[in-house]
């Protein structure tokens, strides 16, 4: 069974990077992958989001175009989420699941688009 395990996560300043990882327990190269968040009092949503392997297929939030790219190193088994320009609003635990489909579509934290469970993800905190 697939399992994702998301990893990169600590304080920054407003402006600042961060690289976050989410490592497969198995060949990840098959699946789309999406990255998801969370902010205090707020509901999960759709961060950014690849495609599997053959289709090169990303799609991102409108918060966060332009400042944050998603990669896939399939020999490491792994996904990446770059996020450059940081900002407050981007504070929340970050979670990474594998998609129901092949190609990355939707960026809906809904079980209807998610294949894997949640893990217990990364913390991100900017500050102003």
């Amino acid at each position: 069974q697939l399992q994702l395990v998301e990893s990169g996560g600590g304080l920054v300043q407003s402006g600042g990077s961060l690289r976050l990882s989410c490592a497969a327990s198995t060949t990840l190269d098959y699946y789309a992958i999406g990255w998801f968040r969370q902010a205090p009092g707020k509901g999960r949503e759709g961060v950014s989001c690849i495609s599997g392997s053959g289709d090169s297929t990303t799609k991102h939030a409108d918060s966060v175009k332009g400042r944050f790219t998603i990669s896939r190193d399939n020999a490491k088994n792994t996904v990446y989420l770059q996020m450059n320009s940081l900002k407050p609003e981007d504070t929340a635990i970050y979670y990474c699941a594998a998609l129901l489909l092949r190609r990355c579509s939707s960026l809906s934290p809904s079980s209807e688009n998610i294949l894997t469970s949640w893990g217990q993800g990364t913390q991100v905190t900017v500050s102003s």
